[in-house]
Protein backbone atom coordinates (compact mmCIF):
# COMPACT_ATOMS: atom_id res chain seq x y z
CA UNK A 1 0.00 0.00 0.00
CA UNK A 2 1.32 3.40 -0.98
CA UNK A 3 1.75 5.71 1.96
CA UNK A 4 0.88 9.45 1.81
CA UNK A 5 4.58 10.23 2.20
CA UNK A 6 5.49 8.08 -0.83
CA UNK A 7 2.73 9.71 -2.92
CA UNK A 8 3.99 13.15 -1.93
CA UNK A 9 7.53 12.22 -2.95
CA UNK A 10 6.26 10.88 -6.28
CA UNK A 11 4.33 14.08 -6.96
CA UNK A 12 7.38 16.16 -6.09
CA UNK A 13 9.62 14.09 -8.37
CA UNK A 14 7.10 14.38 -11.21
CA UNK A 15 6.86 18.13 -10.71
CA UNK A 16 10.64 18.56 -10.76
CA UNK A 17 11.19 16.28 -13.78
CA UNK A 18 8.31 17.61 -15.86
CA UNK A 19 10.14 20.74 -17.19
CA UNK A 20 13.01 18.57 -18.44
CA UNK A 21 10.74 16.15 -20.31
CA UNK A 22 8.67 19.00 -21.76
CA UNK A 23 11.78 20.77 -23.08
CA UNK A 24 13.27 17.47 -24.31
CA UNK A 25 10.10 16.71 -26.25
CA UNK A 26 9.90 20.26 -27.64
CA UNK A 27 13.52 20.79 -28.74
CA UNK A 28 14.65 17.21 -29.48
CA UNK A 29 11.85 14.76 -30.19
CA UNK A 30 9.53 17.11 -32.08
CA UNK A 31 12.26 18.32 -34.53
CA UNK A 32 13.36 14.72 -35.11
CA UNK A 33 9.83 13.60 -35.89
CA UNK A 34 9.25 16.61 -38.15
CA UNK A 35 12.58 16.02 -39.97
CA UNK A 36 11.65 12.37 -40.44
CA UNK A 37 8.30 13.41 -41.93
CA UNK A 38 9.89 16.00 -44.24
CA UNK A 39 12.51 13.51 -45.43
CA UNK A 40 9.75 11.36 -46.98
CA UNK A 41 8.57 14.09 -49.33
CA UNK A 42 10.03 16.01 -52.24
CA UNK A 43 8.96 19.11 -54.12
CA UNK A 44 7.81 18.79 -57.71
CA UNK A 45 7.31 21.71 -60.04
CA UNK A 46 5.13 21.70 -63.12
CA UNK A 47 4.74 23.86 -66.18
CA UNK A 48 8.43 24.82 -66.36
CA UNK A 49 8.08 26.38 -62.93
CA UNK A 50 4.99 28.42 -63.80
CA UNK A 51 2.49 25.79 -62.67
CA UNK A 52 3.35 25.96 -59.00
CA UNK A 53 4.88 23.35 -56.71
CA UNK A 54 3.52 20.39 -54.83
CA UNK A 55 4.86 18.08 -52.16
CA UNK A 56 4.78 14.44 -53.25
CA UNK A 57 5.58 11.35 -51.26
CA UNK A 58 9.06 10.08 -52.16
CA UNK A 59 9.60 7.29 -49.64
CA UNK A 60 13.30 6.72 -49.06
CA UNK A 61 14.35 8.47 -52.26
CA UNK A 62 15.84 11.44 -50.41
CA UNK A 63 18.03 9.12 -48.32
CA UNK A 64 19.24 7.36 -51.49
CA UNK A 65 19.98 10.73 -53.14
CA UNK A 66 21.96 11.92 -50.13
CA UNK A 67 24.04 8.74 -49.91
CA UNK A 68 24.65 8.80 -53.67
CA UNK A 69 25.79 12.43 -53.67
CA UNK A 70 29.63 12.66 -53.87
CA UNK A 71 29.57 15.99 -52.00
CA UNK A 72 27.75 14.46 -49.03
CA UNK A 73 30.08 11.44 -48.90
CA UNK A 74 33.11 13.69 -49.34
CA UNK A 75 32.02 15.70 -46.31
CA UNK A 76 32.51 12.65 -44.11
CA UNK A 77 36.05 12.21 -45.48
CA UNK A 78 36.70 15.82 -44.48
CA UNK A 79 35.35 15.06 -41.00
CA UNK A 80 37.62 11.98 -40.77
CA UNK A 81 40.70 14.08 -41.62
CA UNK A 82 39.56 16.78 -39.20
CA UNK A 83 39.03 14.27 -36.36
CA UNK A 84 42.44 12.66 -36.99
CA UNK A 85 44.08 16.05 -36.38
CA UNK A 86 41.74 17.67 -33.90
CA UNK A 87 41.07 15.00 -31.27
CA UNK A 88 44.69 13.93 -30.52
CA UNK A 89 45.89 17.55 -30.38
CA UNK A 90 42.98 18.86 -28.33
CA UNK A 91 42.57 15.96 -25.89
CA UNK A 92 46.33 15.40 -25.55
CA UNK A 93 47.02 19.11 -25.13
CA UNK A 94 44.26 19.57 -22.56
CA UNK A 95 45.52 16.58 -20.59
CA UNK A 96 49.12 17.82 -20.57
CA UNK A 97 48.02 21.31 -19.47
CA UNK A 98 45.87 19.84 -16.69
CA UNK A 99 48.74 17.67 -15.46
CA UNK A 100 51.07 20.68 -15.50
CA UNK A 101 48.57 22.75 -13.49
CA UNK A 102 48.16 19.89 -11.04
CA UNK A 103 51.91 19.57 -10.66
CA UNK A 104 53.42 20.61 -7.38
CA UNK A 105 55.88 22.76 -9.34
CA UNK A 106 53.18 25.02 -10.85
CA UNK A 107 52.74 28.52 -9.53
CA UNK A 108 49.83 30.95 -10.15
CA UNK A 109 47.35 28.15 -10.95
CA UNK A 110 44.31 30.41 -10.88
CA UNK A 111 45.84 32.83 -13.38
CA UNK A 112 46.73 30.06 -15.84
CA UNK A 113 43.29 28.43 -15.45
CA UNK A 114 41.59 31.69 -16.36
CA UNK A 115 44.04 32.45 -19.17
CA UNK A 116 43.61 29.01 -20.73
CA UNK A 117 39.82 29.00 -20.32
CA UNK A 118 39.38 32.52 -21.73
CA UNK A 119 39.29 31.46 -25.44
CA UNK A 120 36.26 29.24 -24.68
CA UNK A 121 34.42 32.29 -23.33
CA UNK A 122 34.68 33.93 -26.76
CA UNK A 123 31.68 32.96 -28.95
CA UNK A 124 32.60 30.53 -31.71
CA UNK A 125 31.57 32.85 -34.53
CA UNK A 126 33.67 35.74 -33.20
CA UNK A 127 36.63 33.40 -32.67
CA UNK A 128 36.32 32.15 -36.24
CA UNK A 129 36.23 35.72 -37.56
CA UNK A 130 39.37 36.58 -35.59
CA UNK A 131 41.15 33.57 -37.04
CA UNK A 132 40.01 34.34 -40.58
CA UNK A 133 41.67 37.74 -40.15
CA UNK A 134 44.85 36.01 -38.99
CA UNK A 135 44.64 33.57 -41.93
CA UNK A 136 44.06 36.17 -44.67
CA UNK A 137 47.14 37.06 -46.76
CA UNK A 138 47.80 40.79 -46.88
CA UNK A 139 45.98 41.37 -43.58
CA UNK A 140 47.46 38.87 -41.16
CA UNK A 141 50.48 39.97 -39.12
CA UNK A 142 51.19 36.27 -38.51
CA UNK A 143 51.60 35.57 -42.24
CA UNK A 144 53.73 38.70 -42.63
CA UNK A 145 55.93 37.58 -39.73
CA UNK A 146 56.31 34.06 -41.15
CA UNK A 147 56.97 35.48 -44.61
CA UNK A 148 59.73 37.68 -43.23
CA UNK A 149 61.34 34.52 -41.90
CA UNK A 150 61.12 32.82 -45.30
CA UNK A 151 58.10 30.66 -44.41
CA UNK A 152 55.34 31.20 -46.98
CA UNK A 153 52.08 29.55 -45.83
CA UNK A 154 48.59 29.96 -47.24
CA UNK A 155 46.30 28.94 -44.37
CA UNK A 156 43.22 29.18 -46.61
CA UNK A 157 44.46 26.85 -49.35
CA UNK A 158 42.75 23.52 -50.01
CA UNK A 159 45.71 21.62 -48.53
CA UNK A 160 45.67 23.58 -45.26
CA UNK A 161 41.93 24.16 -44.77
CA UNK A 162 41.46 21.15 -42.48
CA UNK A 163 44.43 22.20 -40.33
CA UNK A 164 43.11 25.77 -40.15
CA UNK A 165 39.63 24.65 -39.05
CA UNK A 166 41.11 22.23 -36.49
CA UNK A 167 43.38 24.98 -35.15
CA UNK A 168 40.38 27.25 -34.48
CA UNK A 169 38.52 24.44 -32.71
CA UNK A 170 41.57 23.53 -30.59
CA UNK A 171 41.98 27.17 -29.57
CA UNK A 172 38.31 27.28 -28.53
CA UNK A 173 37.99 23.98 -26.66
CA UNK A 174 41.36 23.05 -25.18
CA UNK A 175 40.84 25.26 -22.13
CA UNK A 176 37.34 23.88 -21.53
CA UNK A 177 38.56 20.28 -21.52
CA UNK A 178 41.61 21.24 -19.48
CA UNK A 179 39.29 22.47 -16.71
CA UNK A 180 37.38 19.14 -16.80
CA UNK A 181 40.60 17.12 -16.54
CA UNK A 182 41.98 19.38 -13.82
CA UNK A 183 38.80 18.95 -11.75
CA UNK A 184 39.09 15.17 -12.16
CA UNK A 185 42.73 15.28 -11.09
CA UNK A 186 41.78 17.09 -7.89
CA UNK A 187 39.58 14.10 -7.03
CA UNK A 188 42.48 11.62 -7.21
CA UNK A 189 42.92 10.17 -3.68
CA UNK A 190 45.91 11.64 -1.87
CA UNK A 191 46.65 8.19 -0.43
CA UNK A 192 47.50 6.92 -3.93
CA UNK A 193 49.76 9.91 -4.59
CA UNK A 194 51.48 9.54 -1.21
CA UNK A 195 52.04 5.83 -1.86
CA UNK A 196 53.61 6.61 -5.23
CA UNK A 197 55.86 9.19 -3.59
CA UNK A 198 56.94 6.69 -0.91
CA UNK A 199 57.74 4.17 -3.66
CA UNK A 200 60.05 6.74 -5.23
CA UNK A 201 57.94 7.63 -8.25
CA UNK A 202 58.73 11.00 -9.80
CA UNK A 203 56.27 13.55 -11.17
CA UNK A 204 56.13 12.02 -14.67
CA UNK A 205 55.80 8.43 -13.44
CA UNK A 206 53.05 9.46 -11.00
CA UNK A 207 51.21 11.29 -13.77
CA UNK A 208 51.36 8.38 -16.23
CA UNK A 209 50.79 5.50 -13.78
CA UNK A 210 48.46 7.01 -11.19
CA UNK A 211 46.75 10.21 -12.32
CA UNK A 212 45.93 9.45 -15.97
CA UNK A 213 44.46 5.97 -15.32
CA UNK A 214 42.32 7.35 -12.48
CA UNK A 215 40.77 10.10 -14.63
CA UNK A 216 40.16 7.80 -17.60
CA UNK A 217 36.34 8.16 -17.34
CA UNK A 218 36.66 11.94 -17.66
CA UNK A 219 38.95 11.53 -20.69
CA UNK A 220 36.50 9.08 -22.30
CA UNK A 221 33.63 11.51 -21.73
CA UNK A 222 35.59 14.37 -23.29
CA UNK A 223 36.47 12.19 -26.31
CA UNK A 224 32.81 11.21 -26.70
CA UNK A 225 31.58 14.82 -26.66
CA UNK A 226 34.40 15.85 -29.00
CA UNK A 227 33.52 13.15 -31.54
CA UNK A 228 29.86 14.20 -31.51
CA UNK A 229 30.84 17.85 -31.92
CA UNK A 230 33.25 17.04 -34.75
CA UNK A 231 30.52 15.36 -36.80
CA UNK A 232 28.52 18.59 -36.51
CA UNK A 233 31.43 20.75 -37.71
CA UNK A 234 29.97 23.88 -39.29
CA UNK A 235 30.88 27.30 -37.84
CA UNK A 236 34.64 27.30 -38.42
CA UNK A 237 34.61 26.08 -42.06
CA UNK A 238 31.57 28.22 -42.83
CA UNK A 239 33.45 31.37 -41.82
CA UNK A 240 36.60 30.24 -43.62
CA UNK A 241 34.45 29.49 -46.70
CA UNK A 242 33.56 33.18 -46.92
CA UNK A 243 37.25 34.06 -47.25
CA UNK A 244 38.56 31.11 -49.23
CA UNK A 245 37.61 29.72 -52.62
CA UNK A 246 39.25 26.39 -51.79
CA UNK A 247 36.38 25.32 -49.50
CA UNK A 248 33.14 24.35 -51.21
CA UNK A 249 29.63 25.03 -49.97
CA UNK A 250 29.27 21.32 -49.04
CA UNK A 251 32.69 20.90 -47.44
CA UNK A 252 31.21 19.21 -44.35
CA UNK A 253 27.93 17.27 -44.00
CA UNK A 254 26.27 20.11 -42.08
CA UNK A 255 27.27 22.58 -44.80
CA UNK A 256 25.76 20.17 -47.34
CA UNK A 257 22.49 20.27 -45.39
CA UNK A 258 22.45 24.06 -45.30
CA UNK A 259 23.18 24.30 -49.02
CA UNK A 260 20.45 21.78 -49.87
CA UNK A 261 17.88 23.57 -47.70
CA UNK A 262 18.57 27.26 -48.22
CA UNK A 263 20.32 27.40 -51.61
CA UNK A 264 18.47 24.69 -53.54
CA UNK A 265 15.26 24.76 -51.41
CA UNK A 266 15.40 20.95 -51.29
CA UNK A 267 14.13 20.51 -47.75
CA UNK A 268 13.40 16.79 -48.16
CA UNK A 269 17.01 16.09 -49.09
CA UNK A 270 18.25 18.34 -46.26
CA UNK A 271 16.05 16.53 -43.71
CA UNK A 272 17.22 13.11 -44.93
CA UNK A 273 20.88 14.18 -44.81
CA UNK A 274 20.37 15.59 -41.30
CA UNK A 275 18.97 12.30 -40.03
CA UNK A 276 21.82 10.38 -41.66
CA UNK A 277 24.30 12.65 -39.85
CA UNK A 278 22.45 12.00 -36.57
CA UNK A 279 22.60 8.24 -37.17
CA UNK A 280 26.31 8.46 -37.97
CA UNK A 281 26.94 10.46 -34.76
CA UNK A 282 24.96 7.91 -32.73
CA UNK A 283 26.98 5.05 -34.24
CA UNK A 284 30.26 6.79 -33.46
CA UNK A 285 29.09 7.51 -29.90
CA UNK A 286 28.25 3.83 -29.44
CA UNK A 287 31.66 2.73 -30.75
CA UNK A 288 33.55 5.23 -28.58
CA UNK A 289 31.56 4.17 -25.50
CA UNK A 290 32.17 0.47 -26.17
CA UNK A 291 35.89 1.11 -26.74
CA UNK A 292 36.17 3.16 -23.53
CA UNK A 293 34.45 0.45 -21.49
CA UNK A 294 36.66 -2.28 -22.92
CA UNK A 295 39.76 -0.22 -22.07
CA UNK A 296 38.55 0.41 -18.50
CA UNK A 297 38.06 -3.28 -17.71
CA UNK A 298 40.91 -4.83 -15.70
Amino acid sequence: MTTPSARAQRRTATLLLAPFFILFAAVTLAPLVYAGWMSLFTTHTSGLGFGGTEEVFAGLDNYVRALADPAFRGGFLTIAAYVAIYIPVMIGGALVLALLLDSALTRARTFFQLALFLPHAVPGLIAALIWVYLYTPGLSPVIDFLGAGGLDIDFLSADNAVFSAANIAVWEWIGYNMVIFYAALKAVPTEALDAAKIDGAGQIRTALSIKVPMIRPAIALAVLFTVIGSVQLFTEPKVIYSASSSIGSSWTPNMFVQTAAFTHNDFGLAAAASLLIALFAALLSFLVTRFSRSRSKP
